[in-house]
């Protein structure tokens, strides 16, 4: 199939044609058709794949022909959950549309909100948002939704998993009950699909690929390394492999600065990119690594959401991410658009089990190397746990006024705490970000 044969107008094909692209990807051939249609649309691609211009595309083609956006009003939303991936939709949006005459504006957090207002002013056909900064405009009078027609949410999994949900409540409702609705995501999970349930209105859903998977075109490789001398090995790897370009993830924000500067006293140049960076230092990281002026960008998970770059030739996992799904997403960096990339993964002994539930999730185990000179010194101790008989044993019960045995306030609120372990990991890991 090629574009000509989808509907869309002759100034978008002129875009698509500047651009180099005859032929949409499975999720654009498949997805465009239903948009155009004006049909509800939830649908699941991996990551590069080309779900951005999937939804873009005839976005663009069917306000074209509508009357412009008033003064502080939007026609179309898209919400995403991170400032970087707003930028990238927004990109699309200029880029495709740029034969059109249509407004179109971004809008996040992190930076200045008065020239985002002044924007706004002219009103938007397309409006590109985080939800937190959406909201601030709209109680400042600075945006309003009477007029619109379509709701985009893109990368739905991540906005849940990053605690948007209320957030998006609170923005739905304040949103025309006639109105088109398109979910995009990379992977479905049931959360996702509850959400869907409330929202869409008969929806044509699409799955490209099976869930949570990743490229084909993908090599995944693992080197056993202690956890202090995994930067070493990183710099080893750079050097020897002449990696000229890498997006190395960490857990944390800290962690990201303290490998950054170590790369940095290598003499390999390198950036940090993690929430607690300006979205001008977020911003510029990322522009320097693109025109290959920074060669390692250490990221955190919530920063390096939307990250696109072309043939990303390496993405590194210094740290293994506590969330399954999230090895997935950080993958999905690489071997996009059917390229070829390389998914490295450092692990130490403790960081085992993060390993067992990722290779649970992707149904196989990943090819395990063994660097020379950087084998595992660090081993679980087999000594048995220390004879504490001698110590008195704190109790978790006291007595009552009549002398009754009963439970502890600390007690009960240690039980409720481990009941809930599981359900905050996510949270715990976008904050760490």
């Amino acid at each position: 199939m090629l574009f000509t044969e989808l509907g869309l107008s002759e100034p978008l094909l002129r875009a698509i044609t500047e651009k180099g692209y005859t032929q949409p990807s499975p999720i654009q051939a498949q997805a465009i058709p239903v948009i155009l249609k004006g049909g509800d649309l939830m649908a699941a691609a991996q990551t590069g794949t080309g779900k951005t211009a999937g939804f873009t595309l005839p976005l663009l083609h069917r306000l074209a022909s509508g009357k412009r956006a008033r003064s502080n009003h939007a026609r179309a939303l898209v919400l995403t959950p991170t400032r970087e991936l707003a930028a990238q939709v927004h990109d699309s949006v200029e880029a495709y549309g740029k034969n059109l005459p249509l407004n179109s504006a971004v809008v996040f957090g992190g930076v200045k909100i008065n020239p985002q207002m002044m924007k706004l002013r002219k009103g938007a056909d397309i409006l590109v948002a985080t939800p937190g900064r959406l909201l601030d405009l709209y109680q400042q009078n600075a945006v309003n939704f009477d007029d619109l027609e379509v709701l985009v949410l893109d990368e739905a999994d991540r906005m849940l998993d990053m605690g948007f949900i209320r957030d998006i409540k609170k923005i739905l409702a304040l949103l025309p009950k006639r109105r088109q609705n398109l979910l995009f995501s990379a992977t479905f999970s049931d959360d996702i699909r509850g959400l869907a349930k409330g929202l869409l209105n008969d929806p044509v859903e699409i799955n490209v690929t099976p869930r949570n998977t990743t490229a084909e075109t993908v090599q995944h490789k693992l080197h056993p390394v202690d956890q202090r001398r995994k930067a070493e090995l990183l710099i080893q790897l750079i050097l020897d492999n002449n990696w000229h370009q890498a997006l190395v993830f960490s857990r944390t924000k800290h962690g990201a600065n303290k490998l950054a500067t170590q790369l940095e006293k290598a003499n390999i140049p390198s950036a940090a990119i993690h929430g607690n960076k300006s979205q001008n230092q977020r911003t510029k990281a990322l522009a320097d690594f693109k025109q290959g002026k920074v060669q390692i960008l250490v990221a955190t998970d919530i920063a390096a959401r939307g990250i696109d770059i072309d043939q990303l030739p390496q993405v590194v996992n210094f740290d293994l991410p506590n969330v399954p799904e999230d090895y997935v997403h950080r993958i999905g960096r690489t071997g996009r658009a059917g390229a070829t990339g390389k998914a490295i993964s450092l692990v130490s002994v403790d960081e085992r089990k993060q390993l067992r539930d990722i290779e649970r999730l992707l149904n196989k185990p990943i090819e395990k190397e063994t660097i020379a000179g950087f084998e595992p010194q660090d081993a679980p101790s087999n000594n048995p746990a220390p004879n504490r008989s001698s110590k008195p044993r704190t109790s978790n019960r006291r007595n009552d006024a009549n002398g009754r045995r009963t439970s502890s306030p600390q007690g009960q609120r240690t039980s409720r705490g481990n009941a809930q372990n599981g359900q905050q990991a996510r949270q715990r890991t976008a904050r760490a970000s």
